[in-house]
């Protein structure tokens, strides 16, 4: 079976209106570290924590044109980020010690996976589990 070394190519940003406090909170409850970090003070101009291969974006809400377009955060829907875990007991018990909200308790699915899904402090949903499809593999 064919492997590939490329980079990933989508990077999910968020925007946070403390995204300095939510770095620590999304490396302490869903084990990201950070790639980098660009700001001053508080105000976190642009954020890179990665999990495994993978990365998101983050940084402060500004009322700037991107601001603009993708909104503040909170509970309008449709934004959801999946996280795919070897041990979803692990990931859940980490996650609801650091305090996020628990909107779907452990589950396992008919296709095989284990999951929850979860709020971060400030509204992102985030689904967490053992369902893992690979870029490269045919599903």
């Amino acid at each position: 079976m064919p492997t590939t070394t490329e980079a990933p190519r989508l990077y999910p940003a968020l925007r946070y209106k403390n995204a300095a406090k939510m770095i620590d909170w999304l490396c302490d409850a869903f084990g990201f570290s950070v790639r980098a970090r660009y700001g001053e003070g508080d105000v976190v101009h642009h954020a890179e924590l990665v999990f495994g291969s993978s990365m998101i974006m983050l940084g402060t809400v500004r009322d700037d044109d991107y601001g603009k377009m993708v909104g503040e955060p909170g509970s309008g829907g449709g934004k959801s980020i999946y996280i795919a875990v070897d041990d979803a007991d692990a990931a859940y018990a980490k996650a609801r010690k650091a305090g996020a909200t628990i909107i779907q308790e452990l589950t396992n699915r008919d296709y095989g996976s284990r999951e929850f899904i979860c709020r971060d402090p400030e509204g992102s949903v985030w689904s967490f589990g053992t369902y893992w499809p690979k870029a490269g593999e045919k599903a």
